[in-house]
């Protein structure tokens, strides 16, 4: 089940108290103290794991906690720092302080790591509070405690190009053609419950990233439908692609649902670059769809969408037969490369807890 949201608590490791100790050996009559420190607390850390796509894992537990210090011992023997809590997380990877809303961290790629809570430092041994004037301190610091901090974490998926349709406008049957994704198709509305992501190759070295995000519906950002809940994913592609179903309904109709509910939900969604795919030609007759396609373009040309939109960034598709499917397929490698707008890693960091 995919699972892109979840609350935990996590608790770094308390430091060690020093230890309180005198040297008690049969010919050193002076041997004065040999307490040791306590060991360091451990850290909190979140790490990206590549092959993670949701924090299903994550949401079986509730608490994340470091392992303690060892506290100080005799002859001056330090105790052992504690283990850290290393939690992996999918890439696209979100954590906020829950008590203050802070952002605590952006993890976007799979070499990102971050140590939320800083495991409580060792106290000193007696050793280090000699002085002239007290050759025999009896007293040691203890150590500083860990840290407690409520989490929330939210998965934001990554990908270089966002597919947004209406259910059953083909988004999954897409994917599959143009990536190795096998997402859930079926002919029922939201076949789709879960975002799927799909890496494009072009060549060996060349690719891009494509996500089919849940099928939007009227009210989505309101929550209607799947609603805002997958709305959030398309924040961080980097452009889209329109899946219009060409044969069942008003293309241009299902055109301004999206852009509706992409700029209600956030103005910025609609100033991505974008190609529009009208799809399911195949279950229509050739001079049909090409009446219907003269049809739309002259709706754009007298719509408020006439400047976004032209003959060159709209593309007749079959997902099931592939028609179509070579040049779009290069054409969305090119606005990726033209706008140069593959992802990058947004990290914040801050010390803030």
């Amino acid at each position: 089940m995919f699972s892109d949201e979840a609350e935990i608590i996590i608790q770094s490791g308390k430091g060690g108290d020093g230890c309180v100790s005198f040297r008690r050996e049969k010919y050193v009559p002076y041997g004065g103290p040999d307490g040791g420190d306590g060991g360091n607390g451990g850290d909190v850390i979140f790490k990206v794991r590549n092959s993670l796509r949701s924090l299903s894992w994550i949401r079986s537990r509730h608490l994340f906690k470091a392992q303690n210090g060892q506290n100080g011992m005799k002859q001056r023997k330090s105790g052992k720092h504690g283990e850290p809590c290393i939690v992996e997380v999918p890439p696209g990877t979100i954590i906020k302080n829950i008590q203050t809303d802070v952002l605590l961290a952006d993890l976007s790629h799979d070499t990102d790591e971050i140590v939320i809570a800083h495991g409580g430092r060792g106290g000193k041994g007696n050793t280090h509070f000699m002085t002239s004037t007290n050759q025999a301190p009896k007293y040691a610091q203890d150590g500083k405690e860990g840290i407690e901090i409520h989490l929330k974490l939210e998965v934001k998926l990554i990908a270089d190009i966002g597919l947004v349709g209406k259910p059953n406008a083909g988004k999954s049957t897409l994917l599959s053609r143009l990536t190795k994704a096998h997402p859930k198709i079926g002919n029922y509305p939201f076949t789709t419950l879960y975002p799927n992501l799909g890496v494009m190759y072009i060549s060996e070295f060349d690719s891009i990233t494509i996500a089919d995000i849940p099928g939007l519906i009227e009210g989505a950002h309101k929550g209607a439908g799947l609603g805002i809940r997958f709305l959030k994913h398309i924040e961080r592609t980097k452009a889209l692609l329109y899946m219009i179903d060409f044969y069942e309904e008003d293309p241009f109709q299902q055109f301004q649902l999206l852009f509706h509910e992409l700029n209600t939900y956030h103005p910025d969604l609609v100033k991505k670059p974008f190609y529009i795919a009208l799809n399911k030609i195949d279950v229509m007759e050739n001079q049909i769809h090409q009446e219907k396609f003269k049809l739309l373009l002259s709706e754009i040309t007298t719509s408020p969408y006439s400047e976004l939109i032209t003959k060159d960034n709209i593309f007749l598709i079959s997902a099931v037969t592939g028609e179509g499917l070579e040049t779009l397929k290069n054409k969305l490698y090119h606005l990726v490369e033209t706008h140069n707008v593959h992802t990058t890693n947004n990290n914040v960091l801050t010390n803030e807890y």
